[in-house]
């Protein structure tokens, strides 16, 4: 996997729930892409709480964008240059 989060300094950045209004610490990392729009093995990240998870998948879902849903733990994190 490559590179998603692009965060600066991982341990002092707190990963956030996606959700609108959401501001719990996300445990979720849902892989998507747009294939009209991006190129097959690029994804974009959204993050879920435990109580998103299944909202903004089905969302995802519906549009046949997700590709893949896994822990945060998984997911790369990108240091600043």
């Amino acid at each position: 996997m490559s590179d998603v989060l692009g965060l600066a300094d991982p341990l002092d950045d707190e990963l956030v729930c996606s959700g609108k209004g959401c501001r719990a610490v996300a445990t979720w990392g849902l892989l998507w892409n747009n294939p009209k729009i991006h190129t097959p093995q690029r994804r974009k990240v959204w993050l879920a709480c435990d109580d998103h998870r299944e909202h903004l998948e089905t969302f995802l879902g519906a549009r046949d964008f997700l590709r893949a849903t896994v822990p945060v733990s998984d997911l790369e994190q990108r240091t600043a240059p």
